[in-house]
Parts: C-alpha cells; structure tokens; sequence
C-alpha cells in the first residue's frame, strides 16, 4: 500500500493536534456552599447552601462536566469538605494548578455575605466598604465592627478577584456565579437588623446578607496555619470572564421553596435555582442564560414584595463577556448584536429599552422567543412606539401562537439613523473600526455626508466637516491609518452623544449630581454642577481637574464618564478600568454615594484644553447592557447590567458636555 502524500500527512497531523487540542480542554467547577456558622448564633445559619450545591452539581453534570471535575465544599452534604476559609482558599490553588490553557472553570458561592471597610483594597466602593463572602468558620471582625478591620473566616472580595486574574493569565475561561449578598443596609430602615428568617414554617423566608455588628466578635485561630495565596498575575483583560451576582451589593437576596407551585419544592437560593432552571432550555450564550434568569425573578419578586414590604429586594447582576457562547473558552462572541429581553401582553410586546439604546420608531428588529424544551421561533417585525427607555410593538403574525410564558427578546436589525455617522470618501474607509451599538460609520454621497475625508498620503487623511457643530478634536489631519481610524471612531461616537444630549435636554435625575473640580493641593478653588460648568480655563501650574459623582437618588446608575485630550484621545474615568462595572452604587439623601475622579493629566494639564462627556441614567428594569455607546480608545471587555424588578414610569436622562482650554473656544 503507497503511504499518503506529504501533503495529506501534513493535513491529517494539523487535525489530530486540533482534535488533541480540542480534547485536553476540560471544564471544572468549585461549587462552595455556607449553611452553618458554628461561631455565630443559630440565628443566623442558613438552610439552602446545601441545596444549592447540589443542585449545582446535578445541572453541571448535565451540561457534560465530568463527577471527578467537580469539587464540592459544604455542610451537610456527605463527602464534601466543610467550607472553611482556609480550605477554600486551598481549593482554588489546587484548581488553578490543575487549569491549562483553554480550559472552564466556574468558581461557586452560596451563603451569606458582608460589608466592611478594609484599607488593604486598592479601589474602594462609592460608600467606602469592601465585600466578604462568610465562610464556615467566620469568627467575627478583629477590631471595632463595622470599621476598619480583617474579618476572620472570609474571603474577601479582593482574593476572588486575584484568583481570577490569576485563571485569566492562564487563558482559562472563569464563570464566577454569587448567590449571596454583601449588605450593608438590609431593609429601607437602618433602625435595627432584621430577622434572618421570616414567614411561617411551612413557607419560611431567610434572607442572605448579614451586617458585620451582627456577628460576634473573635479572633482568627492561635496556630492557623498560612494561608493559600493566589499567585501574583499581570493585569489581563477580562474577555474569558463572565460572573452572575445574586443582588446588588446594599441588598439581600433570598432562599425559599422553589418551585413555587410545586408541593415538592426545597430550600433553594433564588439565583440559583433560576440558573438550573433556564439551563434547561438550553442558552446559546451567557446573554440569553442571564435573561432567562431575570424572566424566573420576576413573579418570585412580586409576591415576596407583597409579604415583605419593608425589605429591599435584590436586584440580579451579571457581568464580563455575556455574547461568548456557554460553558466554552471562545476567541470571539457568538453575536455582537444587542438583544434586550421582551414582555408579551396580549398582543402586544414591550421591552425596556428605547431611544437612549438606539432604538427608533419604524425600526425593523428580529422577535425571538424560546420555549421551554429551548426550541426558538424567529420572526422580523417593526417597532411602532419608542421612548426614552422602552419600546413596544405588535407580537409579528407568526407568532401569534406562542404563549407568553416564552422567552421573548428583541434584536435591531440596523442601526438608527441618528447614530451613523456619514463620511465622504474616494477610497474605502480605513480598516478596523470598531465601535459599540448604536455608533456606526457608513460611506456615503457628497449631500448626504456629515464628514469629507481627503487622502494625504501613507493611509492618512484630513477630514472636512460637511455639517455645523461638528467639532473635530485634535485637529483635522490624521498622519497614517491607524490615526485616522481612531479618529473618525471619536466622531461617530461624538455624534451618538449629541443625540443623547438632545434626548436629556432639560431632563435631570432627582438626587444625582456630577461636580466639576478645579484643585490645587489639598484646597477646592472651583466647583460647578454640569451641565452647567459649560466652559472653564485650563488649570494652571500645580492645579488639577477633578469630577466629583454625588448620588443620592435611591436608585442605582448606570454611567459612563469620558474625557476627550487635546490629541484627540478618549479617557475613561467610569468604568475606569477593564473589569470594572458602570453601574455607580444607589445612595439616599441620609447615606450618598461619594467618588471622586482625578482626569487624565494629558487632559488636565495640556494647555490646548479638553473635553468632558458624562452620560448617566437610571438602572432600568430587567436591562440589557447600557454603556450609551460609549467607551475608550481600548475596548473594554466587561458589561455590567442589572435587572430591577420594579418598573419606572420615566426615564430620565443626563448628558452633560464640559470643555475648556482651547478646546472650550
């Protein structure tokens, strides 16, 4: 028999690495679950973690995990380790020993939570205080409780957050799930903390989140021994990383009998069991798990909202890389496309998102609904009403027949028409735009164009503005591709912000104000509102500009804070970092949310001045990601949304606009 041609050797070896390659990927989970405290009073204990966990591990092995990849740490569950501080902390060195490039792992958390201030952290919250997942042996704050100070059998959030930088570094894709709760005010009286437990037995509530001055004060053990670290890892973008959180960080989160209309139900925590659930209807992406969830939150929030009226209600997070297809380690998204969760109502749908997501009336949009064995019914349509912040439209003919107990969402087909930005040109535009929906960039003729681009030679450009106001940062003149790519990406997203403006004039957000700041030392020598701070001069030597963020709305914010330098270079200063959130924590009129931002000293300091673009809204209900459209000169990686179960009748909106220097001119 004559061997295969070299190239067909050659062709079966690069499949055989593939396939070895696509084997040794192996996906692994650490599922932790806190029910007893043993150090702290009964009352306090929880009845679900144990639950939680195995449930956990049941839908996993399901979703094709293998027994032997799953480790398991809980109370009450035979042949898992208790869930002590140190022998989490053990687990995740082991299961970071184990990961190799490519691989999954999730990292699983069910128990109570708290809120302290922990000087160690880097970047502290708005309110100040740092988070800690209680583990089993949970002694107590060393110190004075509720100040500064370590927490005893924890982990604290910065840990977690080492630990997944530290899988991320190793091209391993991290799902963090959280069905607990970091409180720091548990009900909308801060008179006295309420009971863990509520309801009668046959129905019993508890609620997850406890304060620090709940638990009794101690010491770690005399002779513990030292403790597992996680390595130290460079900064890595969080593309591989999505996490679930069970509530916001002021709220609590519960545990009761799930399902509601089944005699057979048990303890569950509320997160969790809506991630099983909607696991079965089989999610293409963590996008459409995450709104399964909501869909599951909603009837279980409305009838805890009738039996406990005086307890603030969690409202589920998720962020990271929510387009990348479930339980893989991908290199891209499976759809960039934004697809926002929809109700039905007789005919008639509705979608909490609207013209500050980009949407428009007479919009073509494709309807998605997905039944309960996961089978998805798909059909174009039109959208006949938007406002601000929600939009409805007739349930499409083929359709008709699906009930409205479906998971119905929507996606735009096209952009809006206000956001593209027009440009002129007699050679294709330079390759490698990349902007976030809504903004877009499209040719287009001589009358219809809002830009001009003329060729200079070696891939630049200078571009001509066709239309007024349009404003051109860091001049006219980009010297090669790159330059002038990111140039014309500035633009469009210059102009989608001036729709935004348009849609917040004369609007504000009853308790929430941004404070334009002009230092120098430790002395406040300025300090305006915006938009009122139109135009200030550039600071002068040994003085800086600084944004101050007060909310004391009662209500989360999404926001997005920009500052544009002279060169024409976009800052982001919130979310300000890749990982972080846009979400700016909810605070009262007793208790507000405080943070201070320095700007960029390349746009403090160049005395051609700079720009600054604000953009915040209230969290809207059962949301998708809302960023406005808007991010720095580097993509960032990491969404942040959060459904509220509470409907809002309005939608208000700030988009504010600071220049100053020549820039303001």
């Amino acid at each position: 028999m004559r061997p295969p041609p070299a190239a067909l050797r050659l062709l079966l070896a690069l499949w055989l690495l593939a396939a070895a390659g696509t084997a040794a990927a192996v996906q692994r989970a650490l599922l932790v679950g806190v029910s007893e405290l043993p150090y702290q009073s009964a009352a306090l204990w929880l009845q679900a973690p144990r639950n939680d966990v195995l449930l956990m591990r049941d839908t996993l092995q399901r979703q094709g995990f293998a027994p032997a990849d799953i480790t398991v740490l809980a109370d009450g569950v035979a042949g898992a380790a208790l869930p002590e501080s140190q022998a989490i902390q053990q687990a995740l060195q082991r299961l970071l020993a184990q990961s190799a490039s490519g691989d999954f792992v999730l990292l699983y958390f069910s128990g109570h939570g708290t809120r302290l201030r922990d000087p160690a952290k880097r970047y502290l919250e708005p309110d100040g205080l740092a988070e800690n997942f209680l583990a089993r042996d949970v002694r107590g704050v060393v110190g004075t409780a509720g100040a500064s100070g370590q927490l005893a059998g924890s982990v604290r959030d910065v840990d977690v957050d080492a630990w997944v930088q530290a899988f991320l570094a190793r091209n391993v894709f991290v799902w963090a799930v959280f069905d607990t709760c970091s409180a720091a005010s548990m009900t909308r009286s801060l008179r006295a903390p309420p009971p863990v437990a509520e309801g009668g037995e046959d129905d019993e509530v508890r609620w997850r989140g406890v304060r620090a001055d709940q638990l009794a004060a101690g010491a770690a053990p005399a002779e513990a021994a030292p403790a597992a670290v996680p390595p130290p890892s460079p900064a890595t973008p969080r593309a591989r990383y999505v996490a679930f959180f069970a509530s916001e960080s002021h709220q609590v989160t519960p545990e009761l009998r799930l399902p509601r209309d089944s005699r057979g139900g048990r303890p569950q925590g509320l997160l969790t069991w809506a991630v099983a659930e909607t696991l079965q209807r089989r999610p293409a992406s963590w996008r459409q798990l995450y709104n399964g969830v909501l869909s599951l939150y909603a009837p279980v929030i409305a009838e805890l909202e009738g039996r406990f009226p005086e307890r603030e209600l969690p409202s589920p997070v998720a962020e990271g890389h929510l387009d990348a297809p479930l339980f893989a380690n991908p290199a891209g998204p499976l759809s960039t496309q934004p697809a926002w969760p929809t109700q039905r109502a007789g005919e008639r749908l509705s979608a909490d998102a609207g013209a500050l997501d980009g949407l428009e009336a007479q919009q073509p949009v494709r309807v998605s609904a997905v039944l309960a064995d996961g089978t998805v019914r798909e059909a174009e349509a039109r959208l006949d009403a938007v406002a601000t912040g929600s939009a409805q439209l007739a349930v499409p003919p083929a359709l008709r027949d699906v009930p409205g107990s479906a998971l119905w969402s929507l996606a735009p087909l096209q952009p809006p028409r206000g956001a593209l930005l027009r440009v002129r040109a007699d050679r294709p535009l330079p390759p490698g735009i990349s902007l976030a929906w809504p903004v877009a960039v499209q040719a287009a003729a001589e009358g219809e164009a809002d830009l001009r681009l003329v060729e200079t030679g070696r891939g630049g450009g200078r571009l001509e503005p066709l239309q007024p106001g349009l404003l051109l940062p860091g001049g006219a003149t980009a010297g090669d591709a790159a330059a002038l790519r990111r140039r014309i990406e500035l633009l469009a997203q210059l102009k989608w912000f001036s729709q935004l403006a348009q849609l917040g004039q004369d609007s504000r957000i009853e308790g929430f104000e941004a404070l334009l700041e002009t230092w120098e030392g430790e002395r406040l020598l300025r300090s305006d509102p915006l938009p009122l701070a139109a135009g200030w001069a550039p600071p002068g030597p040994g003085q800086r500009l600084a944004l101050l963020v007060r909310n004391a709305s009662g209500q989360s914010i999404d926001l997005v804070v920009l500052s544009v330098d002279a060169e024409g270079a976009l800052h982001s200063l919130y979310p300000e970092q890749a990982g972080a959130a846009n979400r700016f924590e909810r605070g009262t009129p007793q208790a507000p949310a405080l943070k201070r931002f320095a700007l960029p000293q390349a746009a403090a300091g160049a005395p051609q001045g700079g720009r600054l673009l604000l953009v915040a809204s209230p969290a809207s209900p059962h949301s998708a990601p809302r960023l406005f459209g808007l991010q720095a000169s580097e993509p960032m990686a990491d969404l942040r949304v959060r459904g509220q179960p509470r409907p809002e009748k309005e939608h208000p909106l700030l988009a504010a606009s600071v220049r100053w220097g020549a820039a303001g001119r």
